[in-house]
């Protein structure tokens, strides 16, 4: 992935931004130019809400080269408490902790390293709440 791609997605990213269309009202993520419901280029930028809740998962115990270090990875479907459904992975839980149902919050982390140029992408991943 380029540096300028990790720029221009920086909002879904970093701060789990979608788009909300001005014609629908649909909000969705990741954020579109044009509206997956209704086709319209009436849209804006939205900040998603960072808590939500585990509907599906899967834990994936092969994964790829660079990867296999944090094997078995959790990568979840998670219904934000707007509706809004995200694919992200979930960090800090094993797999045997990790629930349909679980209440997770959004959090910045580390995705990956690319050691030839150095570049650290960072993006969204979701933790469990523990209240």
């Amino acid at each position: 992935m380029s540096p300028a791609r990790v720029w221009r997605e920086r909002g879904a990213r970093y701060r789990l931004e979608g788009s909300k269309c001005k014609k629908c009202n649909k909000v969705f993520y990741p954020p579109k130019p044009a509206c997956p419901y209704c086709g319209s280029l009436d849209v804006e930028k939205v900040e998603l809400p960072k808590r939500g809740k585990i509907v599906s998962y899967a834990i994936e115990h092969t994964v790829p080269e660079g990867y296999r270090h944090l094997a078995p990875i959790i990568v979840a479907l998670v219904e934000l408490e707007n509706g809004v459904k995200v694919l992200a992975p979930i960090t800090d839980a094993k797999p045997d902790e990790v629930y349909i149902g679980m209440e997770v919050e959004a959090v910045l982390r580390r995705i990956w390293e690319e050691s030839s140029e150095g570049l650290i992408v960072y993006g969204i991943k979701f933790i469990p709440i523990k209240e």
